[in-house]
């Protein structure tokens, strides 16, 4: 290992030395250089080098190589004020990228899976303008030929840096006889041909030449030579075309002046969807991609190559929701563009789409499309809610009670059908809710309760709450009202964990924090379901937040008693140790003698459970150090030290 290195070090001389003539670095820097590279070579010849020891070197390097050509600037601008010739290249100049590139090397060979590595090492190559970029791209492809973004970069660098259109469509094609499922690869395919199209066009009319001077004779010429470059990937298509004599045209149709880009472009979008669709006919998404290219090009015929993806949307994609979704909002695309439009022109495209939406649910009678349906009208009334703050529709607020009335009859809809789910539950009583009509959010919650969502956890949690808002809007609580609303949340509490049921069991607590009996039930529950590890209070502690609740509102003597039904129960949590802990320690540190004595008994109750926990004694520690004696405090200090495995970075004993 060490001959490898230091043979690497000595090939380093020509361009070290030169770096000295030049005075770019001084010999210490050269001799820190030194240094720092044989630390990375002998990292590289471990025999199992990481990957961030390459990254790392070549991080170096590139920063060496930086720092180098600012103080080349900066000697030949002296050289240049004292009237000698600017520095001509050396050794130098050439060995910084030569040893990156080498580094990149051996790390990609090390590592032939990870294609970020190879992306860095490519992208390097083509910032710095190197020629190994067509060899790097031949590896890469080699090694991974199902990653469709290396075809797709391979093409693009051909395309746009070496102007080679026949090597940007070879490897286009090549991509997609090896990955014919991407619809990247496709999608990009076309971009790129429209692209090269557009060039040409582009070039005609900088060329001066008047647009449309080409017949459509000269068009089919185009597009037959484009159909033979590309027959190993596509069919040709309107074959009855290829074989019309061109001298059976008619003497005056000849004469007429067609854009033969469009055309072509045209014919280009057809062939690349006809193979796109055979290839990938399951994905609705990669019609709606050459959708999008077709409304941002020029094209010849585009309303009808419209029509006809659609059409064939329409035929293989009428069972599915996401379909109907995206044909529906299609239909208000333009309200997206202009905001200012007439209130009728709106009003008349968003019926089209609630008219979509309806024809759906006669093809698809699904919770999806229910929920896709339901969503779009919630834009469309609340545009400016979180949750479509990117659906960008005019305000339709002058509407907003015709539409909210059709989402609610929506909604009915999906509960007489029976495809109402949780969420579509949800927001239906939620609605109501925000409209203001308590009475019916609660009728309707306690119907859907009591069906096929019997179940549904969520839709529960709302109608408890609703439950409590109804009751507490009256003057005074019954005990009808009190039981009633007890007997929710029995059912609901224990079918889900503490965690998810934080703010119902906070909103349970303050409604019952004046009835003693309610809350010690509440406790109870509450006992047997961190019994039963219902929840390991990680990130909310119920009984921490039953403990802060009492205090409030009955005080300490009252704290004190449920805090100790807790620490009672089977293996209590560090929260509500520390919790209780801390409320001892507060009222021990004001000179109460009682919270002192009850502060030691609940660090050494935790301490039996939690031995381990270095915190626990630090701050057990701390505490008897601030309102204990000195031997308390190195007793604890001793008893630390035989207990714990790891005592780093405890506090040292305390003198006196």
């Amino acid at each position: 290992m060490a001959d490898v290195v230091q043979y690497r070090l000595e090939r380093m001389l020509d361009e070290l030395e030169d770096l000295e003539r030049r005075d770019l670095f001084s010999s210490r820097e050269i001799a820190e250089i030194v240094k720092r590279r044989r630390k990375f070579e002998y990292r590289l010849k471990r025999p199992s080098p990481l990957k961030q020891d390459y990254l790392a070197y070549i991080h170096y390097e590139k920063q060496l190589d930086s720092l180098r050509r600012l103080r080349k600037k900066s000697v030949g601008r002296d050289l240049k004020k004292k009237g000698n010739k600017k520095l001509k290249k050396s050794v130098s100049d050439f060995a910084g990228m030569s040893r990156i590139l080498e580094i990149y090397r051996l790390a990609v060979m090390r590592y032939k899976g990870d294609i970020d590595l190879w992306f860095q090492y490519l992208e390097f190559c083509r910032e710095r303008g190197n020629g190994r970029m067509k060899q790097v791209l031949a590896q890469v492809i080699r090694f991974h030929p199902k990653v469709p973004g290396l075809w797709i970069y391979a093409a693009a660098w051909e395309f746009d840096h070496n102007l080679n259109v026949d090597a940007a469509r070879a490897l286009m094609q090549s991509g997609l006889r090896a990955c014919p499922n991407s619809e990247d690869l496709w999608v990009e395919y076309l971009r790129m041909e429209l692209t090269y199209l557009n060039k040409l066009k582009a070039r005609k009319d900088a060329l001066g030449e008047e647009k449309g001077t080409l017949t459509r004779d000269s068009g089919a010429a185009v597009e037959k030579q484009w159909r033979d470059e590309n027959k190993d990937l596509f069919m040709s298509i309107d074959q009855e075309r290829e074989n019309v004599d061109v001298s059976q045209v008619e003497e005056g149709e000849s004469e007429m002046k067609v854009d033969v880009f469009r055309e072509q472009g045209s014919s280009i979008l057809r062939a690349i969807y006809s193979g796109a669709v055979q290839a990938l006919p399951s994905s609705i998404s990669l019609r709606k991609h050459f959708l999008e290219i077709l409304d941002a090009t020029d094209l010849a015929h585009s309303e009808e190559l419209r029509e006809e993806i659609i059409g064939g949307m329409k035929s293989d994609f009428s069972n599915e929701p996401e379909y109907w979704d995206w044909l529906a909002r299609l239909q208000i695309n333009d309200l997206k563009i202009t905001k200012e439009l007439n209130k009728e022109v709106m009003l008349c495209q968003l019926n089209k789409a609630v008219q979509t939406y309806e024809e759906a649910l006669e093809n698809v009678s699904s919770p999806r499309m229910f929920s896709l349906y339901t969503n779009f009208l919630m834009d469309v009334i609340l545009p400016e809610r979180e949750d479509s703050r990117n659906s960008g529709y005019p305000s339709t607020s002058d509407h907003a009670v015709e539409f909210t009335s059709h989402l609610l009859k929506v909604y009915e809809k999906a509960v007489s059908m029976e495809c109402i789910t949780e969420d579509l539950a949800y927001q239906y009583v939620l609605l109501y809710m925000q409209l203001g009509k308590l009475d019916e959010a609660r009728n309707l919650a306690e119907k859907l309760c009591t069906g096929k969502l019997s179940e549904a956890v969520k839709l529960w949690f709302l109608r408890v709450s609703i439950e409590m808002r109804w009751v507490t809007k009256r003057s005074s609580l019954s005990k009808d009202d009190l039981r009633s609303v007890f007997e929710l949340l029995r059912n609901v509490l224990p079918k889900a964990a503490i965690s998810e049921a934080e703010s119902l069991w906070i909103m349970a607590i303050k409604f019952y924090s004046n009835q003693k009996d309610y809350l010690d039930k509440l406790v109870q529950m509450s006992l047997v379901l961190l019994a039963k590890g219902g929840d390991t209070e990680s990130k909310f502690s119920l009984s921490s937040a039953i403990v802060n609740w009492v205090l409030q509102t009955d005080g300490i003597q009252r704290a004190r008693e449920i805090y100790n039904r807790f620490i009672a129960s089977p293996r209590p949590s560090l929260a509500i140790y520390k919790n209780c802990i801390e409320l001892e320690a507060n009222l021990a540190s004001v000179g109460d003698k009682n919270a002192l004595v009850n502060a030691r008994k609940l660090y050494e109750s935790a301490i039996s459970t939690y031995s381990q926990d270095v915190g626990l004694w630090r701050d057990y520690y701390s505490l008897e150090i601030k309102v204990g004696t000195s031997e308390t405090a190195n007793a604890v200090y001793w008893r630390v030290r035989k207990t714990l495995n790891d005592t780093t970075g405890l506090i040292a004993p305390h003198n006196s």
